[in-house]
C-alpha cells in the first residue's frame, strides 16, 4: 500500500523502515510503503505550557505561584529516541508522549521555584518574581533533563505569586498601617518643620532687633560721649576764664595797690586838697566833720538859715 506524506516546514519527519532511518528532515513531501514504514513527526514550533504551582515559603506559608513556559525542540532525533513521536495512517500520535514532554518541563520548573521560594519568607517571594524568573530559567537552560530531551527553553513568565486570602488581608492591613505610620510621620515632620521655620523667624526678629537696640545704644553713647566732649571743653573754657578772670583782678589789684601804697601816710586832706577841693558842699561837709571831730573844744556853734538852705538844695 502506497501512501503519500506531506509535513509543514514545522515539523521534523523521520522515516524508519526496517529499524534503519530511510529518510529525515523538516517539510518533507513523497511516497512510501505504508506496511514497512514507521513515520516519527517532531513539531520543531515553539511551546507554550501554562502553568500553576502551590509552594510553601520559608515562613511556612502557602503562595501560589501562576505563569507560562515557552519552549521548542531542536533535536528532533534524540527526543524520538527518548518519547514516541510516532504516528499512524491518519498521521494521529500512538501514545501521548508527545504531551507528557510539557508536564516534564513543568515538573523541573516546579522544582526550581521550590527551592526559591522555601528559602525566603512570604513578603519577599511576593516582590521577587523577576528573580524567580531569573534563577528559573538559568535552571532549566542548565538542567540534564532538558539537555537529554534536546530542547530549548525559550522564555519563562510569571504571570502572578498570590498567597492565601487570610494572608494576603493580613499582608494588606500591615502594608496599610505602614503606610499610615508613614504618613503620620510625614505629617509630623511637616509640622516639626514648620515649627522650626517659626523658630527660626522668631529668633531672626529677636536677633534683628536686639541689633537694633545695640545700633540704638551705640548711637545714644555716640551722643553723651560727643555731649561728655562739649561739656568737657566747656569746662577747660570756663577753667580758663575764670584763671584768666582771677589774673585780670590780681593785675587789677596790684595795680591798685601800687597807686595807694605812695598814698598811705598821707593825710586825707591834703589828698582832697590835692584834688582841688572846688565843690563848697563837700567843703562845707568836711568842715562839719572837723567841728564834730573837735566838739569837745567847741563851746557854742551857730549856723546860719541861709547856709542849710544851701546845703538842702539840689545841685
Amino acid at each position: 500500500m502506497i501512501s503519500y506524506l506531506k509535513v509543514p516546514p514545522t515539523t521534523y519527519v523521520l522515516h524508519y523502515s526496517g529499524g534503519k532511518v530511510k529518510r529525515q528532515g523538516a517539510g518533507l513531501s513523497y511516497f512510501y510503503f505504508a506496511p514497512s514504514a514507521e513515520i516519527v513527526l517532531v513539531p520543531l514550533t515553539s511551546t507554550d505550557v501554562p502553568f500553576v504551582f502551590n509552594e510553601v515559603t520559608a515562613d511556612f506559608q502557602d503562595a501560589t505561584i501562576q505563569g507560562e513556559l515557552t519552549y521548542r525542540i531542536t533535536d528532533a532525533k534524540r527526543v524520538a529516541e527518548v518519547l514516541d513521536y510516532s504516528v499512524d495512517s491518519r498521521q494521529k500520535y500512538r501514545s501521548e508522549d508527545p504531551t507528557k514532554l510539557g508536564d516534564r518541563l513543568v515538573n523541573s520548573a516546579q522544582i526550581l521555584a521550590r527551592s526559591f521560594t522555601q528559602k525566603r519568607p512570604l513578603a519577599e517571594v511576593l516582590i521577587s518574581s523577576d528573580l524567580l524568573v531569573a534563577e528559573t530559567l538559568a535552571g532549566l537552560q542548565q538542567s540534564p533533563t532538558v539537555e537529554m530531551l534536546g530542547i530549548e527553553v525559550l522564555a519563562l513568565s510569571i504571570l502572578s505569586i498570590k498567597p492565601t486570602p487570610e494572608m494576603s488581608k493580613a499582608l494588606q492591613a500591615d502594608a496599610r498601617e505602614s503606610l499610615l505610620r508613614q504618613a503620620d510621620e510625614a505629617i509630623y515632620a511637616r509640622r516639626n518643620a514648620a515649627v522650626e521655620q517659626e523658630r527660626k523667624i522668631k529668633e531672626n526678629e529677636l536677633n534683628t532687633e536686639i541689633a537694633v537696640q545695640l545700633k540704638q545704644r551705640q548711637v545714644r553713647e555716640t551722643q553723651m560721649a560727643a555731649e561728655i566732649a562739649v561739656e568737657e571743653q566747656r569746662a577747660t573754657l570756663v577753667d580758663h576764664k575764670v584763671e584768666n578772670e582771677r589774673k585780670e583782678a590780681e593785675a587789677r589789684a596790684h595795680g591798685l595797690r601800687s597807686m595807694i601804697e605812695p598814698l598811705k601816710g598821707v593825710d586825707w586832706k591834703t589828698l582832697l586838697a590835692a584834688g582841688g577841693g572846688g565843690d563848697a558842699k563837700l567843703n562845707i561837709a568836711l568842715a562839719f566833720r572837723e567841728l564834730a571831730e573837735n566838739a569837745s573844744k567847741i563851746g557854742e556853734l551857730n549856723v546860719s538859715p541861709d547856709l542849710l538852705n544851701s546845703l538842702m538844695k539840689k545841685a
